[in-house]
C-alpha cells in the first residue's frame, strides 16, 4: 500500500504522513520527486526512519520513530506547524481510518467504546487543511466488518474530506457521487460489491489523478 500511496503523491507536494500504515510511505517516495515531509512537532524535509548511531531522539516522525533530515530541512514552533496545517499549505495528507465512508467522512480518533482512550492528535486539523486526504487502511476490522461504509458509526474527524482510500484489496476514489474501485488486487467488483454491501463503479476510463493535481 505505501509504494502505491507514493506513486500517486505529486512530485513538489507538501505532505504530511499520519500514525501507523502512513509513516511507511517516505521509504517509497521516489528520489528526486521533490516531496517535501511535513511533521506536526515542527519540521519540513523530513526523511526515511532510520535506525542504530543514525538515530537523533530529537528527530522523529508522527509515530515516534526516528528519522533522518534532508538538505534543506527546517524546524519551526509547534504553533507555526499547525498554522500550516489549518491554513491549506499542505498538499498531501495520508491518515489511518477505524472507518471511511462512500461520501468521504474520515473516522479515525475514536471507536467509541466506552474503555478506548480517544487520540485525536492532529488528525481534525489536517483532515480539513490539506489539499488532498488520502487514507491506508484495512479494508476489514478484526472482526471481519467493513472500514468502508454507508455511513460511518464512530465519531467523526472530518466529514467530505477524502479522496482516495488505499487498502490491501483495493483503491476507492470517494470524492464524487459514487464509490469508485479505481484499481483491485484480487478481488473482483462484483466480490466487493458483495462484501462491502456498497453501490460501487468501476472507473470508466484509465485511472486518472482524481482531486490530487
Amino acid at each position: 500500500m505505501a509504494a502505491v500511496v507514493a506513486r500517486d503523491i505529486p512530485d513538489g507536494s507538501y505532505v504530511n504522513l499520519g500514525i501507523g500504515q502512513p509513516t511507511t510511505v517516505a521509504a517509497h517516495l521516489r528520489p528526486g520527486s521533490g516531496v517535501v515531509l511535513h511533521t506536526e512537532n515542527g519540521m519540513l524535509g523530513m526523511g526515511p526512519v532510520v535506525t542504530g548511531d543514525d538515530a537523533d531522539p530529537d528527530l522523529t516522525n508522527a509515530g515516534k520513530q526516528p528519522v533522518s533530515e534532508l538538505p534543506g530541512a527546517s524546524y519551526f514552533h509547534h504553533a507555526d506547524s499547525f498554522a500550516m496545517m489549518r491554513g491549506g499549505h499542505l498538499d498531501v495528507c495520508v491518515l489511518g481510518a477505524y472507518q471511511v465512508s462512500a461520501s468521504g467522512d474520515l473516522a479515525n480518533w475514536h471507536t467509541g467504546a466506552p474503555d478506548a482512550i480517544p487520540a485525536v492528535g492532529g488528525a481534525m486539523d489536517l483532515a480539513t487543511g490539506a489539499k488532498d486526504v488520502l487514507v491506508m487502511m484495512t479494508l476489514f476490522a478484526k472482526d471481519g466488518s467493513p472500514k468502508l461504509v454507508p455511513a460511518c458509526t464512530y465519531p467523526l474527524t472530518g466529514v467530505g474530506c477524502v479522496s482516495r482510500v488505499y487498502t490491501e484489496v483495493a483503491l476507492f476514489d470517494v470524492s464524487g457521487d459514487d464509490v469508485v474501485v479505481l484499481e483491485t488486487w484480487g478481488e473482483s467488483v462484483a466480490e466487493l460489491v458483495d462484501r462491502l454491501q456498497l453501490r460501487i463503479a468501476r472507473a470508466t476510463r484509465p485511472r486518472g489523478p482524481g482531486r490530487l493535481r
